[in-house]
């Protein structure tokens, strides 16, 4: 269990993020189009896992816009972009917003993608959502850097991502 806070009321979430070195758990997540994809469907590319509460939050649309304009000068690289956020919402936001260099993908149906990478949030006004944080993971869907914001309602620290893809 990890304590994060929101607006610096503290937070529980359900475990700890995959460890540097651990092979990616297996997760399903939606897409979209509410097809299913799971995350052993990207190897051979390089993941960033963007993990955040709600795509209508100010916050997590920033980071969402952020890695979409990094993106596009990654190579082999996909950004995913996860949250419990309804399909329907997402493929919205992305639309209006013409964010065509990630992927959001849900974890509407049963929460297992955050109880499984411990970003489960268990109490506070957040509780059920995904606390803020960015996992990469190699083309073989091992973990080579995680990232758990401590502090909600601040976005991720881009430069140390971006340095580790």
């Amino acid at each position: 269990m990890a304590t994060i806070t929101l607006g610096g009321t503290p937070a529980n979430t359900n475990g700890n993020l995959p460890k540097q070195g651990d092979k990616a758990p297996k997760v399903s997540l939606s897409k979209t189009d509410l097809s299913q994809v799971s995350l052993k469907d990207y190897e051979g590319q390089k993941l960033v896992l963007n993990i955040f509460p709600s795509v209508d939050t100010g916050v997590c649309a920033a980071s969402v816009r952020k890695f979409n304009e990094e993106a596009s000068n990654l190579t082999n690289t996909k950004v995913l972009c996860i949250s419990r956020d309804l399909p329907f919402a997402q493929a919205r936001f992305c639309g209006a917003e013409g964010l065509n260099n990630v992927e959001c993908l849900s974890d509407f149906n049963d929460g297992n993608f955050g109880k499984t990478f411990g970003v489960e949030i268990q109490d506070g006004a957040f509780r059920g959502l995904h606390a803020r944080a960015v996992v990469i993971l190699d083309e073989e869907g091992k973990v080579i850097y995680n990232q758990l914001v401590s502090e909600i309602g601040q976005e991720p620290n881009y430069e140390d991502v971006l340095n580790h893809i």
